[in-house]
């Protein structure tokens, strides 16, 4: 099964971001488009708005004027839903109402052909459920673009319980051809990105309700040690308290309240409030003009100390070792020992695995990092009974290797761990249910949310083992099932820890 013909028409129903955005996308890769909304002229107004953007396409040399006069000559606004009558594609993003949706796409297959093709751009209601109102429910598919649709390249294909293979096949290979990068996956709560993203918010949210650290430190430590585009706070301002709530909150009620997806309580709090982020001046932060940014804590300089000793394999931090001589402190090494940095005083650094440091006496943990050498931030949470010179120490030896220091709450998993660790668990969860493909599912969080690596490269980098045990030891301190493995990372950590690699 192949793409649409360019000479295909392709209709979609709604104007507003969203519905643009799709329309553009067909519209460029050099289909005939229909506009239809059911609110008079607002088909015409969303015409006229894609060609304004065309125009600024042309400025910015992405389209020819030729290329941008002919794009216009195939966009026409529709009148009714008749007018779409001969659509090959009919692409809905209109308001995320099941009623709504089912209703319109009741209407439409009472005026397109047996052939045509039709698909919802929903984000979080069920693919099954909207097409489980048509006759022919097997050429109805979900194709979920990420806005702004023009500019992000990822697009969720989603077959829902009756979906015809031949249809997702022909949604995928259209989506491509238009110059995306398609997943397939199947339809369950949240598809892939929203689905396998809840921990990103979820932990962050609650390490800031644990009183481990403000919202500003912890957007830092995600940044600036996690590797993350943006931290959870500000992108949830970006993307409205509401609006990321309510998808949240759409997972878990879809997921029977399961606990792993359970939503935040701050958050509730915050969008109770009217506090929902940029686009109501104030959310996590004050948005408005005069306004100053809250700064990450960031400790004081502190004197390096004047040598390490390496207990042990550090694992996921072993780059530290090099990067400690490069600063010029010397290194003893010792083979014994579980992994840990030995300071002069006689206080330990580890890194966390998910155990608080009050359990350990004179420590100080600190945080993963996606790249040591590059971090330019590290998070350390002391124990209750470490030594003031033990923290002092740890803090100058970080200093030292260029580091900015965010000390934190003794937090179990602390701030990045935490996250990678549920996200490459959910990761292996979805693919052992059959929603995606590990490849897919890595393409997804890439390219739809930005992360730096997709789960399955970043838990095969840290150990599976590793990351099995972390969360094994969050489930312990807070055994409500949130953090408990799934069987399918069980299998995996096992297999290997067992030294037979990894299963594909």
């Amino acid at each position: 099964m192949t793409a649409l013909d360019l000479s295909s028409p392709v209709a979609v129903v709604g104007t507003g971001t969203m519905g643009q955005g799709i329309a553009q996308v067909a519209l460029v890769a050099g289909h005939p488009v229909r506009l239809y909304d059911a609110a008079p002229g607002r088909a015409r107004e969303a015409a006229d708005a894609i060609g304004a953007r065309l125009d600024r396409l042309v400025e910015k040399e992405r389209l020819t004027g030729a290329e941008r006069d002919a794009a216009r000559a195939r966009l026409e606004p529709a009148e009714s839903l008749a007018d779409l009558a001969d659509s090959a594609l009919v692409v809905e993003a209109v308001l995320e109402r099941l009623e709504v949706k089912q209703e319109l796409f009741r209407a439409l297959e009472d005026v397109v052909g047996d052939a045509c093709l039709l698909a919802t751009n929903t984000s979080s209601l069920s693919v099954t459920a909207i097409g489980g109102a048509l006759r022919a429910p097997g050429r109805f598919v979900g194709l979920h673009f990420f806005n702004p649709a023009p500019l992000l390249p990822l697009v969720e294909v989603v077959s829902g319980f009756a979906t015809d293979p031949a249809s997702a096949t022909r949604a995928y290979e259209t989506a491509r051809a238009w110059g995306k990068t398609p997943v397939a996956c199947a339809d369950t709560p949240g598809f892939v990105v929203n689905r396998v993203a809840r921990p990103f918010y979820a932990e962050a949210f609650a390490v800031y309700e644990a009183r481990g650290a403000d919202p500003a430190t912890i957007d830092a430590v995600l940044r600036e040690s996690g590797g993350f585009r943006m931290g959870a706070f500000e992108l949830t301002d970006l993307i409205g308290q509401d609006v990321n709530e309510a998808v949240t909150h759409s997972v878990w009620q879809a997921f029977f309240q399961d606990v792993r997806f359970t939503p935040s309580l701050a958050q509730r709090r915050l969008v109770e409030s009217g506090r929902l982020g940029r686009k109501s001046g104030h959310g996590w932060y004050d948005h408005r003009g005069d306004a100053e940014r809250p700064e990450p804590h960031t400790a004081e300089p502190a004197d390096r100390p004047a040598y390490v000793v390496v207990e042990g394999d550090l694992g996921p931090a072993a780059e530290l070792v090099e990067l400690i001589r490069e600063a010029g402190i010397e290194v003893r090494e010792e083979d014994d020992g579980h992994g840990a940095l030995v300071l002069p005083g006689g206080g330990r650094l580890l890194l966390t695995g998910g155990q608080t440091s009050a359990e350990l006496g004179d420590v100080v943990h600190f945080d993963l990092a996606l790249d040591y050498r590059r971090a330019a931030r590290i998070a350390l949470a002391p124990s209750v009974t470490a030594s003031p010179r033990t923290l002092t120490e740890a803090t100058g030896l970080f200093q030292a290797l260029g580091k900015k220091v965010s000390v934190v709450g003794d937090v179990p998993g602390m701030i990045v761990a935490r996250t990678v660790a549920r996200i490459v668990d959910l990761a292996y969860d979805a693919a052992a249910r059959g929603v995606a493909s590990e490849d897919d599912i890595d393409t997804a969080m890439r390219l739809g949310v930005n992360y730096p690596l997709g789960p399955f490269e970043w838990g095969r980098a840290l150990g599976l083992d590793r990351v099995y045990h972390l969360l094994g030891e969050l489930h312990l301190r807070e055994p409500t099932g949130r953090y408990a493995p799934s069987l399918a990372l069980h299998h995996h950590a096992h297999v290997s820890d067992a030294g037979e690699g990894t299963p594909s």
